[in-house]
């Protein structure tokens, strides 16, 4: 009777499933697991189910309580680990997967989770081998594609670039229907010098000539959004990105200040996990919106349903972006920016931010979108997004040049690995050798290994670097930006430049030497240095490089004063001012809403469009043509006005000093709610507005009353300076 009722449990649990009906699957799991608390199905379906109905937190927790009955089961360790991996939980998903691999060694599904969940860990020898362990057992093209994928990444890590490349192009051929290969094939492509920007080009469009022609028919009109050009445009940011990640010390600045007269802000975010980041861009944004999990269509009409004009893409062919849900144009106006150094190759991104010098004249061919030129550098630069406090803190503050100190001069990289090809270490052992006693200093992943470091050191004595001038550093998260005080002269690779390297150099106050390139991905350090005022660091040639390297080395005194005045002098350039991009970029989103608008109006016209766009201009409302106030967004939808922030500010500093005069001097620890609520709130004002000069106040107030006078007395010459500058 017992097996009667099981069979019929199981038929049940097999028809819910087939027929996808989730919330009826849960409940029949649920009903079997309360007869039979082993029911081993039951087991497996519950957390699948939940799973599939977003309620991931259920759904982990169904399968801890089915490894207690089944601590053996493969499919439920797979299962699990899988949640696990798409909640970005990859160090709790090792384990299981490790254990998994075990119990089922000749399945290949095993060894491409494995190799999967060790991509974010940084484990990418074992990434690596796991995947090739899988490609030797893939008996269907799923796993054949599946193992190529994961061979694809982890290549890329290791340094294999064109063999990473090949692996996708395999992938492709097996199932062209994947983006995911196309994408990473086009991330890939960009790390190998040997690739042309017209191959690159190539290579996305035949990415958009896939995916974009089925969907282009079912693209939505857009009558609803025309009308008053001058009207509140809702602007939205579609970005895995939102969290700790290098597109965030470009991003903050603009989503906290962009003209709130004008725009109304939305953040989309793609990725499955949050972080202290994401927590501030919560803050930033009018509005923060979640679809990571959802498939690409879901994307697009949860984005078109917020009835979003002006919709720009941050991430490019970067992992876990948007572009398949920007393919199915959920917004009248779709921008690429930012996140990938080339084209996007697709007709529905109509336009692409760019600047005059990055982007050159003769380029434009290269891209599907419409390049829009800002005036200024592509983007502005913000550092310490990790930690914005840190940026005030006294071992980050510019040291002399170490020269001086050590007797030699120092050149160094702190660039992705994959970025100094042997071209490039070839180059830079000339420069060692046109300065004499001169040592080169590498920072990089896997340098902590002494097997890698080894090989690293022989490949770069071949190049001409001998070991004895070389010292190798290992990439810690925790030392970003103080490596830079061991190092006197900064070398930018070729032709994939430095990006946000570059800028935590120039922030540091060290020089850096560029190459001029011909195309985007090896014109980020020109642009930068011309924009800066320093075009005399760029070269046109190798012997360029040399001299200018040499030439830098010449005079260390002249090479200190530069590094001492450095940070001033970025911060004080189009490169820092995020007030002035901010109003550039707006104005490029209003261009491109009018130009919409008026081939909306007259299509296929350009005369009638100029003629429309001509008689609006008049029409912009006067109160544009004075600077925003600053805001502060103090919660999520919760904006106030720079003068209010400060207000609360002062009520919270006056309410600490009565209630808490006197700290704990034992331990000098900042433990008081009272002053704990005055940081915080300082913390919130400078991630929207940098330097503000109250809130850096207000922290030299905590700092003093809790002993800590260096830090204190740091703060206070931020907020000087910052009170001299708006004088």
């Amino acid at each position: 009777m017992q097996s009667r009722h099981t069979e019929q449990d199981a038929d049940r649990l097999h028809a819910a499933l087939v027929a996808a009906d989730w919330p009826l699957l849960t409940r029949l799991c649920r009903q079997a697991l309360r007869k039979n608390g082993r029911h081993l199905m039951a087991h497996r379906l519950l957390g699948f189910s939940l799973n599939k109905q977003r309620d991931y937190e259920a759904a982990l927790k169904a399968y801890q309580q089915a490894q207690v009955y089944w601590p053996d089961d493969a499919e439920l360790l797979v299962n699990h680990a899988n949640i696990l991996i798409e909640q970005a939980h990859n160090s709790e998903a090792l384990p299981l997967l490790e254990k998994v691999c075990k119990l089922r060694p000749q399945q290949a599904i095993a060894w491409i989770k494995l190799a999967e969940c060790s991509y974010l860990l940084s484990l990418h020898d074992k990434g690596f081998a796991a995947s090739q362990t899988a490609a030797g057992l893939a008996e269907n093209v799923h796993d054949q594609v599946a193992a190529l994928m994961q061979s694809s990444i982890h290549r890329r890590e290791l340094g294999q670039v064109r063999e990473a490349v090949q692996d996708c192009e395999k992938a492709i051929a097996l199932r062209p229907a994947d983006p995911g290969n196309y994408t990473n094939k086009l991330l890939f492509m960009l790390a190998d010098p040997d690739v042309t920007a017209e191959q690159l080009s190539a290579a996305a469009r035949q990415f958009g000539s896939v995916f974009e022609p089925p969907l282009r028919p079912h693209w939505p009109n857009f009558d609803a959004h025309r009308g008053e050009p001058w009207r509140r445009l809702k602007i939205g940011f579609l970005s895995p990105d939102f969290r700790v990640h290098s597109v965030m010390y470009f991003v903050e600045g603009l989503l906290a200040q962009l003209d709130r007269r004008q725009f109304e802000i939305f953040a989309f975010y793609l990725f499955p996990r949050d972080d202290h980041v994401t927590q501030r861009v919560e803050r930033h944004a009018d509005h923060f919106v979640r679809l990571a999990g959802f498939s690409a269509k879901e994307q697009a009409e949860a984005i078109r349903a917020q009835g979003i004009d002006i919709l720009v893409d941050l991430a490019g062919h970067t992992g876990h972006n948007g572009l398949m849900a920007m393919a199915h144009k959920p917004a009248p106006v779709q921008v690429s920016w930012l996140g990938f150094p080339a084209t996007t190759g697709l007709t529905a991104v109509d336009m692409k931010f760019t600047d005059e010098v990055t982007d050159p004249p003769d380029v434009d061919d290269q891209y599907t979108e419409q390049l829009y030129r800002l005036p200024v550098f592509f983007t502005c630069y913000r550092p310490m997004s990790r930690n914005p406090l840190w940026r005030y803190q006294p071992r980050y503050l510019v040291r002399p040049t170490p020269a001086l100190e050590n007797g030699f001069i120092t050149f160094g990289s702190c660039n992705n690995l994959g970025k100094l090809t042997d071209e490039v270490l070839a180059l830079w052992g000339q420069v060692l050798a046109a300065v004499p006693h001169s040592r080169l200093l590498i920072e990089g992943k896997n340098l902590d290994r002494p097997d890698f470091a080894q090989d690293y050191r022989e490949r770069c004595a071949r190049l001409g670097i001998p070991a004895s001038q070389l010292d190798l550093v290992a990439l810690r998260n925790d030392n970003q930006y103080l490596t830079y005080h061991r190092i006197d002269i900064a070398l930018d690779p070729f032709p994939l430049t430095g990006g946000t390297t570059t800028f935590d150099v120039l922030w540091m106050g060290l020089p850096v030497v560029s190459m001029v390139g011909a195309s985007f991905k090896s014109r980020m350090g020109v642009g930068m240095l011309s924009y800066l005022g320093r075009t005399e660091w760029l070269a046109h040639t190798p012997e360029d490089y040399v001299r200018i390297a040499q030439g830098l080395a010449g005079d260390v005194h002249a090479l200190n004063a530069q590094r001492l005045n450095g940070r001033t002098e970025l911060e004080q350039s189009p490169l820092m001012r995020e007030d002035i991009y901010s109003h550039f970029f707006g104005e490029g989103l209003r261009a491109m809403w009018i130009q919409w608008l008026a081939r909306t109006e007259a299509p296929g016209d350009p005369e009638a469009q100029q003629q429309l766009m001509a008689a609006w201009l008049p029409g912009v409302p006067e109160e544009w043509t004075q600077p925003p106030t600053p805001g502060v967004g103090l919660a999520p939808g919760q904006r106030v006005s720079l003068q209010e922030a400060h207000q609360r500010l002062q009520t919270l500093v006056d309410k600490a000093k009565a209630t808490d005069a006197a700290p704990d001097a034992v331990n000098s620890q900042i433990q008081s709610r009272t002053w704990i609520d005055v940081t915080e709130l300082a913390e919130t004002v400078l991630s929207a507005v940098p330097h503000d000069a109250v809130a850096l106040a207000c922290l030299a107030e905590v700092e003093f009353a809790h002993g800590h006078h260096d830090f204190a007395v740091t703060y206070l010459r931020y907020a000087t300076e910052s009170l001299g500058r708006q004088g």
